[in-house]
């Protein structure tokens, strides 16, 4: 039961989060989801498009991250670290997540505002006008996944090392 506990939490937390990522990207650029992504909804609404997009990038991300976390928290001979031990490291990672990419997209909006090209080849498919808010989106979007992957597996790493020091203290 714990194990399905970290799993549900962690894609209820992914979804969460994309969904509120995206509400924020999505006002800011929402040609971030309606030319830089395929047509998978018939609306150009930034609130549904945030809803849908918030879903659907990242519901797997979290059954990833909940997979990994259940495995380095209960497989395995040493002490088990229970779902309560772990659902504040989960907020804490959506937290840093969601800070970093604010400032990556803050970021990459000012770089491309100063004169650098940063959104590469959708220079020619967004307006002049639109640029720095859709280096904003994407550069937030680029480190959400990063912050994401590589703090999924820092707390994945740090909880097998906290189990294995308690099984086998100094």
């Amino acid at each position: 039961m714990e194990a399905l506990k970290i799993i549900v939490f962690s894609v209820l937390a992914a979804v969460v989060y994309g969904i509120l990522h995206d509400q924020v990207t999505a006002h800011v650029c929402v040609e971030y989801f309606t030319v830089a992504h395929p047509p998978v909804f018939a609306t150009n609404s930034p609130f549904w498009l945030a809803v849908g997009w918030g879903i659907i990038a990242t519901w797997w991300v979290g059954a990833i991250l909940g997979l990994i976390l259940t495995l380095s928290a209960r497989c395995g001979a040493a002490s088990k670290i229970a779902f309560c031990s772990l659902r504040p490291k989960i907020v804490l990672l959506m937290l840093i997540s969601a800070t970093m990419a604010l400032a990556a997209g803050l970021l990459g909006a000012l770089l491309q505002s100063s004169g650098l090209n940063v959104i590469g080849s959708w220079e020619n498919e967004i307006l002049a006008t639109r640029h720095s808010r859709f280096a904003f989106a994407a550069w937030a979007h680029t480190a959400s996944y990063l912050i994401g992957g590589i703090g999924g597996l820092i707390l994945a790493i740090a909880t097998l090392r906290k189990r294995f020091r308690q099984r086998f203290p100094r």
